[in-house]
């Protein structure tokens, strides 16, 4: 069966909470629409429903309003058939087993077998550049590496979209920088479609083919930037000092703080 051609299908989305302070509406109304294949990031000021809307889609939290799909599925749906694999900003590892056993715990509660188990973590490990640490403990690796085994475990079952929360948050410039040129290429590897919540506008357009701008609460989607730059598999440093990746990073710090984008060629604002 063929994968659908929309990952992700967001329609009039809202979603109020009950708080000892009162309701809190986190998103209202939010519509988009995330391609098979396509890595949308969502920026936007703290507490502007960035995360919940991941939350959402993981099937972590239900809507109070509106229609989520996901591959043509309820998010529940999506969850119990594996479509998704999800990172947060802490790597989450199991400190008592191994590196390869940490990638394998997916496959180990869907009752796949031992040794394909170990087959597919050897493969995913390989991929994020980490096969020489695969009887190596959590506690032995540093930060940026902890979150490449956590990207590895998620796709684990081969998903169809990553669902990254912040997943470089926590770690240094210059750690978070390789990583992201890391995922792009792991990302273009899998062939996964990605959603990546974040706070920081470079990271956003540097892996970005789209960004998705977020108002403050409750979070409603301002604006959207398209990012043609180089291909995501093509990305690299250099980059980061090209005229156009300005551009991209000032059209959506335009569209954040709600002034008119500027037009600038390779840039779309919708």
């Amino acid at each position: 069966m063929s994968t659908p051609a929309t990952a992700v299908d967001a329609r009039g989305v809202g979603k109020v909470f009950e708080s000892r302070s009162g309701t809190v509406t986190a998103l209202q109304d939010v519509h988009l629409t995330v391609a098979a294949g396509e890595f949308v990031s969502l920026i936007g000021p703290s507490g502007c429903g960035k995360s919940t809307l991941l939350r959402l889609v993981a099937d972590l939290e239900e809507p109070t309003s509106g229609e989520l799909v996901v591959f043509g599925k309820p998010p529940r749906a999506a969850r119990e058939a594996g479509d998704y694999g999800i990172t947060f900003q802490q790597a989450g590892l199991l400190p008592w087993r191994t590196v390869s056993a940490n990638v394998q715990l997916p496959l180990e509660l869907h009752g796949v077998g031992r040794r394909a188990r170990a087959m597919r973590a050897a493969e995913l490990l390989a991929l994020v550049g980490l096969a020489e640490f695969a009887d190596a403990f959590p506690h032995q690796l540093s930060g940026g590496m902890q979150q490449r085994v956590a990207i590895a475990r998620a796709l684990a079952e081969q998903p169809s979209l990553l669902l990254m929360d912040e997943p470089f948050g926590a770690l240094d410039e210059m750690t978070r920088e390789h990583l992201q040129t890391e995922l792009l290429r792991i990302s273009a590897s899998s062939g996964a479609a990605v959603l990546f919540v974040t706070h920081s506008i470079p990271e956003a357009v540097y892996l970005s083919d789209r960004v998705v701008v977020m108002s403050a609460r409750p979070g409603r989607i301002s604006g959207i930037v398209d990012v043609d730059l180089a291909a995501a598999a093509d990305r690299t440093e250099g980059l980061r000092e090209d005229a156009a990746f300005f551009a991209a990073v000032t059209a959506v710090r335009e569209v954040l703080h709600g002034a008119p984008a500027p037009a600038v060629r390779g840039v779309d604002v919708r």
